[in-house]
């Protein structure tokens, strides 16, 4: 099975009787399309259409190999520096001990800084769901303990048996 090369180079660039050229030791315009290629081929180089898009289509003489290596390169550049956040689960009961949500409150702030977003929620079980008012306050109160770290993005919402809030991470200066 071949390859389809996803750039249109030299020859398979058809039906444009003009094409505005740009690269490296080349002035930059529009050339009619045999002009263009003929330039490229006295360069031992391929002429490659960037834009078929534009109006005339814009195409790059450059070596294709290299061309490719360039773009791959600059993609492998884009993808190293993009982050995916995690969302990070807490989970409280409403009647959680003191100890146990400053335990949960490290983890919290560790999530945070390592910039993922944190789902706190309380649980309510069975007839626990009279002490809304508790969990409210629980979540409210690890926000306020959160605020150096973090921001809230919604705050507490009851969802059948569980009240949520998600905490995003401060933006780094």
């Amino acid at each position: 099975m071949i390859k389809e090369d996803p750039h249109r180079i030299n020859n398979r660039i058809y039906g444009v009787p003009e094409v505005r050229v740009v690269g490296e030791d080349i002035e930059t315009g529009v050339y009619p399309f045999e002009e263009a290629l003929r330039m490229a081929q006295d360069k031992g180089l391929d002429l490659i259409e960037i834009s078929a898009s534009a109006v005339p289509p814009v195409c790059r003489i450059a070596d294709y190999k290299k061309f490719l290596y360039d773009l791959k390169k600059k993609q492998k550049e884009i993808k190293a520096k993009q982050t995916v956040a995690e969302v990070k689960e807490i989970r409280f009961g409403p009647n959680t001990d003191e100890h146990d949500v400053n335990f949960k409150l490290t983890h919290a702030k560790k999530f945070l800084q390592e910039g993922h977003k944190i789902k706190a929620f309380v649980f309510f079980k069975g007839r626990t769901i009279v002490f809304k008012e508790r969990g409210e306050i629980l979540l409210l109160k690890f926000a306020q303990d959160l605020e150096e770290f973090g921001v809230v993005e919604s705050m507490p919402k009851l969802e059948g048996k569980r009240m949520i809030m998600f905490i995003i991470p401060k933006k780094k200066k």
